[in-house]
């Protein structure tokens, strides 16, 4: 796939051709993939050490991503009972007691 090209000033330059039309992206996208199987096949401890680490990696951060939501869940459920118990207790203030909780909320997030 290597040709010769001409550059401006007529000297030649050796490498793969630079086509801008998508066919070229694709060819050179092929081009690595197999490069990077022949790769997977001559060396298949490695890439499978690989796997192993960075798939684990993958696996922990998604388990503590899916813990985090839903701790942040629960802490939404317990505010609202909070507010909820809040405005039962003094019906009379809850509009200025409400607005004053969510802009301290609001200062302490940012």
């Amino acid at each position: 796939m290597e040709t010769e090209q001409t550059s401006n000033a007529g000297q030649q330059v050796k490498g793969p051709v630079a086509n801008t039309s998508f066919g070229g992206f694709k060819n050179a996208v092929f081009e690595q993939y197999r490069k990077a199987k022949e790769n997977a096949e001559a060396y298949p401890y490695v890439w499978a050490s690989y796997v192993i680490v960075y798939g684990g990696f993958g696996l922990w951060v998604a388990y503590r991503l899916k813990k985090l939501r839903n701790t942040e869940d629960r802490v939404k459920a317990l505010q609202e009972k909070l507010r909820a118990v809040r405005q039962e207790r003094d019906p009379t203030s809850s509009a200025t007691g409400t607005e004053n909780a969510k802009s301290s909320v609001d200062k302490a997030i940012k």
